[in-house]
């Protein structure tokens, strides 16, 4: 018996995507790891089907499912959900910019089992040098290890408990979004749950690895809004 399912969707960027897979193959516990791949490029998909094996984690080749460009995270989310539901297991939520610790997803996994109506659980990100980075920013300073917190956990490194994926149907997601990290925090908030952020439960983040696009935001912000705005790319 698993003790959570994770899932990783992928869109290229192989390199931090096999150092993801890595991390988590090597976690404590018994994980079931399901990669997700949008649509990547042929040198991606043959790399993930070489690694398959070695790491032992299911592949789901979108190609193979739907007609309908990435993102599909919506897609992905459904079929996350009703496979957590089926098998009765949390879901965690890692995705292919992000490198776990050996113990970080037993730590969500206890911490959603000790703490009061969880409804999502999150690590905080840092950058290589271990300093807190996007999306977490506004919590560098913060001294309490556990917030139970109203802003919006980022999907980087989050577990759904059980009681909160039974609670709604990711069917009900809009179209009209590329992301829904916001929306389910806030929907976890109004269905009674509570979202905990753990602060000393530290997560290596290479933000947008997947997206090098949103590098822009840093470099060249006017080109960012075009490609944000106007193109109306990453909707959340």
């Amino acid at each position: 018996m698993h003790d959570t399912i994770v899932i990783t969707p992928v869109k290229n960027s192989i390199e931090t995507t096999l150092q993801t897979i890595e991390c988590i193959h090597k976690a404590e516990g018994d994980h079931r790891h399901m990669i997700y791949n949008d649509f990547s490029n042929a040198e991606t998909k043959s790399a993930l089907e070489e690694n398959q094996n070695k790491f032992g984690f299911d592949l789901i080749h979108l190609e193979d499912v739907t007609d309908t460009p990435s993102p599909n995270y919506k897609l992905v989310l459904q079929k996350a959900q009703e496979d957590a539901i089926a098998q009765n297991l949390p879901l965690v939520i890692v995705e292919s910019d992000v490198l776990v610790k050996p113990d970080t997803l037993n730590k969500m996994l206890q911490a959603s089992n000790e703490l009061d109506k969880a409804g999502m659980i999150g690590a905080i990100t840092v950058d290589v040098f271990g300093k807190v980075n996007f999306p977490y920013l506004n919590f560098r300073n913060e001294k309490r290890e556990i917030i139970s917190t109203n802003h919006s956990l980022s999907f980087c490194c989050t577990l759904l408990t059980v009681d909160l994926l039974k609670s709604f149907s990711f069917k009900e997601l809009s179209d009209t979004k590329d992301w829904y990290d916001v929306f389910i925090s806030r929907k976890s908030k109004a269905l009674g749950f509570n979202n905990y952020l753990l602060t000393k439960l530290l997560v290596v983040h290479k933000p947008h690895s997947s997206r090098p696009w949103k590098q822009l935001k840093y470099t060249n912000p006017l080109k960012y809004y075009y490609q944000k705005l106007i193109k109306r790319k990453d909707r959340i």
